[in-house]
Formats: structure tokens, C-alpha cells, sequence
């Protein structure tokens, strides 16, 4: 039986932070613009702890929602296993799984979205989580905020942009990606 190639990278990490395993599309992801057969192990458990991690003493399991690689967004989600049969030969603690997916919305679009209209980062972030077809449940814990400092920032980006509705805010986002980003301008000057 055949997998395929996913266009997804996935990652194994264990409680010390070693990479355990890992697919082909994660370390090409990672080790952008190098070959895939120039890296070593050492090698991509560094990349990892550089590019991966998100400093936080309470979580060593801890890592970035997103991250650039070349000109590309990756959106990065982690999930922890607790299972002893998974765990490595070295490793007593929990694994992570790290999922690296290609963000569906250029970078540039959101980048000249949030600057045309003002978004903090904050405010950008929960764009980004939106845009995932997240709730404001979820998005309050990738964030680590209450769900109500979600809608707040939601309320907002709705008043920044001129639109009512989360959904406009996407429908906002989707007319950008396909228009370009004079239109955005345009529309702004005239809801003022």
C-alpha cells in the first residue's frame, strides 16, 4: 500500500525535545532551500528548537501557531500523546506531534490586510485563527485569552474593516486575495 506524498509536514518530538521522527514534507519545509538529503538528525532537532519553539517554562512541549519558511506561512499545531506505547526508547514524558500545514491565504494578503486597516497583532492573530474556521472558543485557547477577549478583538476588526459579521471578515480577506489590494483601499476610503 502506497501513502502518497501529503503536502503536510509531521513531526515527532519527544519530552527532551529530540526529534524522533518526521516525513519527507517536514523536513523539506524546514530545511527550505536545501535538499532533502544534505540535513541530518542534529541538524533538523536544532531547526526545530529554533523555528519551533515557543519559549514558555511551564510548557516545554510549547510551540509557535505559525512560522515562515522561504515565502511560505505554515500554520503549526501541536498535540501532545501521552500513551506509553509511543514513547520512545529515551523518553519517559509525553510526545508531540507537530503538524506544519501550508496556510490556505497568502501572507502578503493578511500582511497588507492588517496594515491597511490597522489590525494590531492581536487583532491579526485572531484573523489568522478565524480564517482556519475556528470558533471563538478555540481561538481563545490557541491564544491563551478568554473567549470574551476574543470577541472583543473580533468586534474590533469588524468596525476597522466596516463589515458586520464574522463572516464578512473572511469574505473581506477572500475578495483581497482575489482582487489585489487596491480594491481593499478603494472600499476603505469609502466606508469612511
Amino acid at each position: 500500500m502506497s501513502l502518497g506524498k501529503t503536502a503536510a509536514g509531521l513531526l515527532l518530538i519527544d519530552s527532551g525535545l529530540a526529534l524522533v521522527a518526521c516525513n519527507r514534507e517536514a523536513i523539506e519545509i524546514l530545511h527550505y532551500p536545501k535538499g532533502v538529503e544534505s540535513i541530518r538528525l542534529p541538524e533538523l532537532t536544532q531547526k526545530v528548537r529554533a523555528d519551533l519553539l515557543r519559549p514558555k517554562p511551564s510548557d516545554p512541549l510549547c510551540f509557535v501557531l505559525e512560522f515562515q519558511s522561504g515565502r511560505r506561512s505554515y500554520y503549526c499545531r501541536s498535540f501532545v500523546l501521552n500513551g506509553s506505547a509511543l514513547r520512545s526508547n529515551h523518553s519517559t514524558g509525553p510526545l508531540a506531534v507537530v503538524l506544519l500545514e501550508r496556510s490556505p491565504f497568502g501572507a502578503t494578503t493578511l500582511a497588507q490586510i492588517c496594515e491597511q486597516f490597522e489590525l494590531t497583532q492581536r487583532e491579526k492573530r485572531t484573523v489568522e485563527l478565524l480564517l482556519q474556521g475556528l470558533t471563538s472558543k478555540e481561538i481563545a485557547s490557541r491564544m491563551d485569552i478568554s473567549p470574551n477577549t476574543v470577541k472583543a478583538f473580533l468586534r474590533m476588526v469588524m468596525l476597522k474593516m466596516g463589515v458586520s459579521t464574522r463572516s464578512a471578515i473572511v469574505g473581506k480577506v477572500l475578495q483581497s486575495r482575489n482582487s489585489g489590494s487596491t480594491s481593499i483601499e478603494e472600499e476603505r476610503k469609502e466606508s469612511h
